[in-house]
């Protein structure tokens, strides 16, 4: 009981990562960027969206129809620890998702 208690201690006082991601689809070429207030969590979000085929991004959902999921490679672009407030998160998020938009000509998740 107290090996429990203290792993949920523990995972209570993690930091998490947040960070800008992309998922790339190899025989298209697409391309989509998104931002992640944890990271670790992220991924296997993701994943379970994009087997179950429950993605509400219309562009995404057709690329998984087309190629299946094994053709969508996933990406940690850029990370950063959430140490600043809310407003300078939201700043760097928003220049950040503009930059890797711009610079791999992908789309917005």
């Amino acid at each position: 009981m107290t090996d429990r208690k203290a792993a949920v201690a523990a995972y209570k006082e993690r930091k998490s990562v947040c960070g800008i991601y992309a998922l790339r689809c190899a025989p298209s070429g697409e391309v989509w960027v998104g931002y992640a207030a944890d990271m670790e969590k992220i991924r296997n979000r993701l994943d379970f969206t994009l087997r179950s085929g429950a993605t509400p991004h219309r562009s995404l959902k057709e690329a998984v129809q087309a190629h299946g999921v094994q053709a969508i490679a996933f990406e940690a672009l850029e990370e950063r620890e959430e140490e600043e407030p809310g407003f300078a998160r939201a700043a760097w998020r928003k220049a950040r998702l503009a930059h890797w938009r711009a610079e791999l000509g992908a789309m917005v998740i």
